[in-house]
């Protein structure tokens, strides 16, 4: 796997590095899976390390990417898996759920590699395929499970939260990196015999 040039799209707060043909770790949360302090620490010191690059007229040097992934890790991976909120996705129901709804168009609107439901969280590692896009079939996730996990657990209102966070694929060991970070996820947090996390990589 080559690393490839790339654009930067910003939609909503979260720039989001876009390459065609390249492959993405993503991860969304539920709506009240994070305190608004956790995400805007992270945002000021993400924000800073971009400013530096643009500032300087160019791309994000390799140290700068690997920053940028310990920041994600450090503040809102390590919130996340501490399980805040009501944690719909544990119930058995809704994770089996939004599970089959990842892999429902596998190869046909995008490569599905590994993914994760935890239980406030989805983690999923894919390649859009033709004119998808990876803004388009987050959406659609998000659209249908909202819809279905309301319908389960007799609520209303916001159930996903409507951005999340992406990073674009670089090379083989950024990729073996993700798809062991998704598959042992659950065991990270804590999560025993945790029944939905699988790859589809041979």
């Amino acid at each position: 796997m080559r690393p490839v040039p790339h654009t930067v799209r910003s939609r909503g707060y979260l720039p989001h590095w876009e390459a065609p043909g390249a492959t993405y770790s993503i991860t969304f949360r539920l709506g009240d899976s994070l305190p608004q302090s956790v995400l805007d620490l992270y945002l000021r010191e993400r924000q800073g390390i971009l400013d530096t690059a643009a500032q300087m007229q160019r791309d994000l040097t390799p140290q700068e990417h690997t920053r940028l992934a310990q920041l994600f890790s450090d503040h809102i991976e390590a919130a996340l898996d501490r399980g805040m909120g009501a944690c719909h996705l544990r119930d058995p129901r809704v994770g089996e759920m939004a599970f089959n709804a990842v892999r429902h168009f596998h190869d046909m609107r995008y490569r599905l590699e590994t993914w994760c439901i935890m239980p406030n969280h989805v983690h999923v590692l894919l390649s859009p395929m033709g004119s998808h896009t990876l803004d388009s079939i987050v959406h659609s996730w998000k659209s249908f499970t909202s819809h279905a996990a309301n319908k389960m657990l007799a609520r209303r209102g916001t159930f996903w939260m409507p951005e999340y966070f992406d990073h674009l694929i670089r090379d083989a060991a950024d990729f073996a990196h993700a798809h062991r970070y998704i598959l042992e996820n659950p065991a990270k947090a804590g999560l025993q015999n945790w029944p939905w996390a699988a790859t589809l990589c041979k």
